[in-house]
């Protein structure tokens, strides 16, 4: 598919997406790729409808903010909203954007990422943080949490003991150990009303599939 296909995902700004979209993804990660983009500007503007925000500054947040690829399992996993961020503002500087809009996103950017930890204090960065963290719960969440768990080369499970009764919790080894470890409490960190009510409904979503994983083994 072409990146002015794609580009028209992002109306009305598709102008934008074409010209960000060459430099916003790498094609060989599943769960960070044009779709996931797609995904996170649809939960973006839907957020944005209720909670206001400028929408080119969060076009471009959510175009760039995984324009650098750093895998779950890399030491480096913690510096890659820096790296995006830094990536992102030498891109919108050479289309001719001023500093502070330049400035702007790349605090979106670089506070979105839930291994940073670092507060977001814009509305566009508020809404980018919540927008991504939506597509880590939910039925999409699920299907990323084993994908990358395949990735990684983890099990969906541990046989003798799924739920981690009787020991410690280890998403590296086991992937339904993340819902756990992460995925579950993520609901409880959001920024915007209308992102957290997205969130529980998407957490009980998480949890029906966990449920019925659990039935079938």
């Amino acid at each position: 598919m072409s990146f002015t296909c794609l580009a028209a995902a992002f109306s009305p700004l598709g102008d934008l997406a074409e010209r960000l979209l060459p430099q916003a993804f790498t094609a060989d990660d599943g769960s960070h790729d044009a779709a996931h983009l797609i995904r996170v500007w649809k939960n973006a503007r839907h957020i944005q409808a209720e909670e206001g925000g400028d929408r080119r500054l969060l076009a471009a947040a959510v175009l760039l903010h995984d324009c650098v690829a750093v895998e779950k399992n890399s030491p480096l996993r913690m510096q890659a909203s820096r790296l995006a961020a830094e990536k992102a503002s030498a891109l919108l500087a050479a289309e001719g954007w001023d500093a502070a809009d330049v400035a702007a996103v790349a605090h979106a950017i670089l506070t979105h990422s839930f291994s940073a930890n670092i507060a977001p204090e814009t509305r566009e960065a508020k809404i980018l943080q919540d927008a991504d963290r939506l597509d880590a719960i939910g039925m999409v969440g699920a299907a990323r949490c084993f994908y990358i768990a395949g990735r990684m080369g983890s099990g969906l499970y541990d046989p003798l003991d799924p739920l981690a009764e009787h020991r410690s919790l280890d998403d590296k080894a086991f992937a339904i150990d993340h819902f756990e470890v992460k995925l579950f409490k993520l609901a409880d960190g959001f920024q915007t009303a209308a992102g957290a009510r997205m969130a529980g409904e998407r957490t009980a979503r998480l949890r029906t599939i966990r449920d019925m994983l659990l039935d079938e083994i």
